[in-house]
C-alpha cells in the first residue's frame, strides 16, 4: 500500500498549491494587461513539490480562474483542473532538467515573434549583447527551430540545451521558439518576468535601430563577468 502524507504535510501541500495559483492568476493578469499575451496564446506553469500547476489549454491567460487550473501530479496524471495545456510536457521536461526552475512562462510576445520572422542574430545567441542588463539578467538564448504547438520534441531540444549549458557554466533561463516566442523560467515568478520582460525589451530595442548594433565589446564581457558574475 502507498504510504499516504501526513495531515501536516497535506495541508503545507495544499497551501503551496493554493499560492502558486494565485500567482499564476496574477501573473497572468498582469502579462495580458501589459500586451504581452492575447487571446490565448501563451501559457504557464508552476513546479509545488512534485505536482504541477499549469494553465489550461485555450486559456485566456488575462481572465484566469484558480479552480480550473490544471493540477498534474509526479507521473505526469492530471487530478484537478481542466484540461492542462498542450505544452505541459515541454513545461514538466524544463523543471526536470534545471533544479532552478519551478516557474515557467511561454508567451508570444510580439517583439520576440517578430525577431524570429525577420531573422535573429544566431541559432546559438538570438540577439547580441547590445546592453549590459541583457548581459546579466537574461544571457544566452538558443532558437528552437520551428515545431507544431505543443509538439513534445521541442522539449528534448530544449532540455539538451539545457544540459549543454550547463556544462559550459553558461546556463540559460530562456529559449526563443521560432513564430511562437518565448519560454522563460526561474525559481519563481518574479524572476522569470524579469528574464521575460529584458528579453522582449532587448529585442525590441534591436528590431527599432533596424539590427544596426554592434555587440558590447569582449572588455565588457569580461568585465560583466567579473563583477556581476554574469553567465555569458
Amino acid at each position: 500500500m502507498t504510504p499516504q502524507p501526513s495531515t501536516a504535510a497535506q495541508a503545507a501541500q495544499d497551501e503551496a498549491v493554493d499560492h502558486a495559483r494565485r500567482e499564476i492568476v496574477r501573473v497572468g493578469t498582469s502579462l495580458f494587461a501589459r500586451g504581452y499575451v492575447h487571446a490565448s496564446a501563451g501559457n504557464i506553469s508552476a513546479k509545488v513539490g512534485d505536482d504541477h500547476l499549469i494553465t489550461p489549454t485555450d486559456a485566456a491567460l488575462g481572465f484566469l480562474e484558480p479552480g480550473r487550473l490544471a493540477l498534474v501530479d509526479a507521473r505526469g496524471e492530471q487530478i484537478a483542473g481542466d484540461r492542462a495545456s498542450k505544452t505541459l510536457t515541454l513545461h514538466r521536461r524544463i523543471c526536470a532538467a534545471d533544479p532552478t526552475a519551478r516557474f515557467v512562462v511561454h508567451t508570444h510576445s510580439t517583439h520576440l515573434v517578430a525577431l524570429t520572422l525577420a531573422g535573429v542574430w544566431s541559432a546559438a545567441d538570438v540577439l547580441p549583447p547590445i546592453t549590459p542588463y541583457y548581459v546579466m539578467k537574461v544571457g544566452h538564448v538558443p532558437l528552437i527551430p520551428y515545431h507544431r504547438p505543443g509538439d513534445p520534441r521541442v522539449a528534448d531540444l530544449v532540455t539538451a540545451l539545457i544540459a549543454d549549458h550547463a556544462a559550459s557554466r553558461t546556463p540559460i533561463r530562456a529559449v526563443l521558439l521560432d513564430r511562437l516566442g518565448p519560454v522563460v523560467w526561474g525559481p519563481d515568478a518574479a524572476t522569470a518576468l524579469a528574464v521575460l520582460e529584458e528579453l522582449e525589451e532587448t529585442a525590441r530595442l534591436w528590431l527599432l535601430t533596424d539590427r544596426r548594433p554592434e555587440p558590447l565589446p569582449p572588455h565588457a564581457l569580461d568585465e560583466l563577468r567579473s563583477t556581476f558574475n554574469a553567465a555569458w
